[in-house]
């Protein structure tokens, strides 16, 4: 087991603990609908964190496009946060999207979550911008983060 979880790779018989996942992390959350369209995309990476149970308490999901990774939501159980899961998701993805060809990864966060940004500077990614108005519920703004990733030659994705 990697860190606090195990990390796997998602499917569509994920999608409905994963909009519970959704609905019970953020105010602004990703329906089951939304949430396939983003699993079928090209270059789509998706990963679920389980706990020693079994229990889906994370997941993460991105795309890469040519050599561009993306990070469009990862999200942990409000009842396992502080436990290293997000971090855990965070690595694993960068990994993954390192072995797609991934040369940067690039989020959004809300300018008010300041455990998700901290977590994200120790992780190395930087601020380049703003989006105004970028979260509905509550309108927010969100900050614009990259990292680079850089490809070592022992770089292998911890999913199994």
């Amino acid at each position: 087991m990697a860190g606090p979880c195990r990390l796997r790779p998602a499917s569509r018989a994920d999608l409905a603990a994963l909009a519970d996942l959704e609905r019970r992390a953020f105010s602004d959350p990703w329906s089951a609908d939304e949430l396939a369209e983003g699993l079928s995309w090209t270059g789509a990476i998706a990963l679920i964190a389980e706990d020693a149970a079994g229990a889906i308490v994370g997941y993460a999901l991105g795309r890469v496009i040519v050599d561009e990774g993306e990070i469009l939501s990862l999200a942990a159980d409000p009842d396992h946060r502080r436990g290293g899961v997000g971090h855990t998701l965070l690595t694993g993805i960068m990994a993954a999207m390192i072995d797609h060809g991934a040369r940067a990864a690039w989020l959004e966060v809300r300018e008010s979550n300041d455990a998700a940004r901290a977590m994200y500077a120790q992780a190395g990614f930087v601020a380049t911008g703003v989006r105004r108005g970028y979260y509905r519920r509550p309108p927010e703004d969100a900050l614009v983060l990259r990292r680079q990733l850089v490809p070592a030659a022992a770089t292998r994705s911890p999913v199994r």
